[in-house]
C-alpha cells in the first residue's frame, strides 16, 4: 500500500493532473469515479489507485481483472487526497492512455457529420460538447490545436465518459482541413449571431460539418469565408447569445432530428 505523498507514482498522478505538458509528453491522463474507470476500455487501462475502503467494497471480478493486469495499487486516504482533483473524491481513480486518431476515422458512416471547434477555451464546454455529439450521433470532433486541453481533469469529466467512444482529432489548419471536406463533398455550416438563415433552415441530412467559434470572438473570418452557409439561433428577450456548448447542442440535435425523419420516410 502507498501511503507517502513523496512516492513516484503519487507525483506522477499530480502531475498529470495539473500539467498539460506533462499528459503530451507521456500520452496520458488521469480519469476519477468508478463509472469513469469501469467504463474506460482494457486497452487503455495503465494503473488504477483505490482506497483501502474502496477496495474492500469491490467486487471479487473487479479486483480479480484488475490484479491479472498487474495495474491496482492501494493507497492510505491522505494519500488519495492529495491524488485526487475531485471535491468529493470516490475513492478511485486511473491513469488512461490518450487515443489517437486519424481525419479518416472520424468520418465515419455513408453521410457523416462533424462539428469542427475554433479556438474553444472553456474546459467544461469542450467536454459537454462531446457528450452532446454522442448523444446526437454525430460522426466525430475536429478541433483547433488552441482549443482546451480534451484531457484536462475538467474537460473528462464534462465528456461523462464519452471521451471514451467519440472520435475526434485535431487540425494544425482548420482552413486547409475545411477545404478538403468541402472538395470531398461536405457542406459546412456555420454558427453565427449574423446568421443568413435561422439554424432550422439549413439541410444537414447530408455530408455536413457544424462550426462552432470561440466563446467570446466566434468563428473566425477566414472560417467564416469558408462556410457554405451561416446560420443563427433565434434569440428572445434580452439575450445576446448562447453558452457555445448549449449552441453546439441545438445545432447537433437538429441535424440528428432531420436525418432520422429523412431515414424514417426512406427518402
Amino acid at each position: 500500500m502507498i501511503t507517502s505523498v513523496s512516492n513516484a507514482q503519487v507525483k506522477n498522478v499530480v502531475q498529470l493532473l495539473q500539467k498539460s505538458k506533462a499528459r503530451k509528453k507521456q500520452g496520458l491522463f488521469v480519469v476519477e469515479g468508478w463509472k469513469m474507470c469501469r467504463e474506460m476500455p482494457d486497452a487503455w487501462m495503465k494503473a488504477v489507485y483505490v482506497t483501502e475502503e474502496f477496495y474492500e467494497n469491490m467486487s471479487p471480478q473487479h479486483k480479480e481483472t484488475y490484479a491479472e493486469k498487474g495495474i491496482l495499487e492501494i493507497v492510505s486516504d491522505p494519500v488519495f487526497q492529495r491524488m485526487s482533483d475531485a471535491k468529493t473524491p470516490q475513492g478511485i481513480l486511473a491513469i488512461v492512455a490518450q487515443p489517437e486518431y486519424t481525419l479518416e476515422e472520424t468520418l465515419c458512416g455513408e453521410k457523416p457529420l462533424m462539428v469542427v471547434l475554433e479556438d474553444l477555451q472553456d474546459p467544461g464546454n469542450v467536454g459537454t460538447i462531446l457528450r452532446t455529439a454522442e448523444g446526437a450521433g454525430v460522426s466525430g470532433i475536429l478541433l483547433s490545436r488552441q482549443c482546451a486541453d480534451l484531457f484536462s481533469p475538467k474537460t473528462v469529466r464534462s465528456t461523462m465518459g464519452s471521451i471514451y467512444r467519440m472520435p475526434f482529432c485535431y487540425a494544425d489548419n482548420l482552413a486547409e482541413t475545411l477545404e478538403k471536406l468541402k472538395r470531398d463533398g461536405y457542406a459546412i455550416y456555420a454558427a453565427d449571431l449574423a446568421g443568413a438563415c435561422d439554424y432550422d433552415q439549413a439541410d444537414y441530412t447530408d455530408k455536413a460539418a457544424i462550426l462552432i467559434g470561440n466563446e467570446g470572438n466566434g468563428l473566425s473570418g477566414e472560417l467564416l469565408a469558408l462556410a457554405d452557409k451561416s446560420v443563427r439561433i433565434p434569440m428572445e428577450g434580452g439575450a445576446e447569445s448562447l453558452n457555445a456548448a448549449m449552441a453546439a447542442g441545438i445545432l447537433m440535435y437538429e441535424a440528428a432530428r432531420q436525418r432520422r425523419w429523412k431515414k424514417e420516410k426512406n427518402i
